[in-house]
C-alpha cells in the first residue's frame, strides 16, 4: 500500500515513518512534486486534517492522509488547541510557543493537558477520521532535548518524564500520533 502523507513538517514525516515501519509505503508531498503550503483555516483539528487530505486527493488523485495535532490545556480552556503551531505567532516557532505557554501557565496549579491528533484518510475517494489522545500535564519548565514542538513541557499520564526526555523510541510507541497512526493502520489492514 502506498499513501501520500500531506504534511510539510519534516518532524511529523519522520515520526510517522518510524511508527509505520514497513507496513505502508509513505510518500511525502515533495515526492509527488507538491510544494504548496496548504492553508489550515478550519477551527477544528478534524477540519484542518480534512483540508490537507482533500487538497492532495483533488490535485494529485492519490490515496492520502493528513493530520492535525493540538495541545489542549484544561486551565486555558483548551488552548492552544488548533492554534498550537501558531500559538506565539505565525512563525511556527516551537521555542516561542513553549515560552508563551509557560508564561500563560505561571501561577496556575491545574497543569492538566492532553495532546490530540486527528488523521484524515482518503482512500478510493472515501474519507475516514482517526483520533489519538494522550492525557498528561504541563511542566513548569522545559526538560529534555529529543522530539519537537511542545515535547519538552508535556509529561504523559503514567510517566515521570516529558516526551523530550523519554526519547523517540518510547514516544513513538505511546504518543497521541502513534495511537492515531495505529488506528489508521488497523483500519487499512482489514
Amino acid at each position: 500500500m502506498k499513501f501520500v502523507f500531506a504534511t510539510n513538517n519534516a518532524h511529523k514525516l519522520e515520526e510517522v515513518t518510524a511508527i509505520l515501519g514497513n507496513k505502508i509505503e509513505l510518500l511525502s508531498m515533495k515526492d509527488i512534486g507538491c510544494h504548496t503550503d496548504i492553508p489550515e483555516t478550519a477551527d477544528t483539528l478534524e477540519g484542518n486534517a480534512l483540508l490537507k487530505a482533500r487538497y492532495i486527493f483533488e490535485h494529485y488523485h492519490s490515496d492520502c492522509f493528513a493530520d492535525d495535532t493540538g495541545l489542549e490545556v484544561e486551565a486555558l480552556g483548551g488552548a492552544p488547541g488548533v492554534y498550537s503551531a501558531r500559538y506565539a505567532g505565525n512563525a511556527h516557532d516551537s521555542e516561542a510557543n513553549m515560552k508563551k505557554l509557560l508564561q500563560d501557565m505561571e501561577g496556575i496549579e491545574n497543569r492538566k493537558a492532553r495532546f490530540r491528533t486527528v488523521f484524515a484518510l482518503i482512500v478510493n475517494g472515501k474519507e475516514h477520521l482517526f483520533e489519538g489522545i494522550v492525557k498528561g500535564e504541563i511542566t513548569k519548565c522545559k526538560h529534555g532535548t529529543s522530539g519537537f514542538g511542545y515535547d519538552p513541557v508535556f509529561i504523559p499520564e503514567g510517566y515521570t518524564q516529558t516526551y523530550a526526555e523519554m526519547g523517540n523510541e518510547l514516544k513513538n510507541k505511546i504518543s497521541h500520533r502513534a495511537l492515531a497512526t495505529n488506528k489508521l493502520c488497523n483500519f487499512l489492514a482489514k
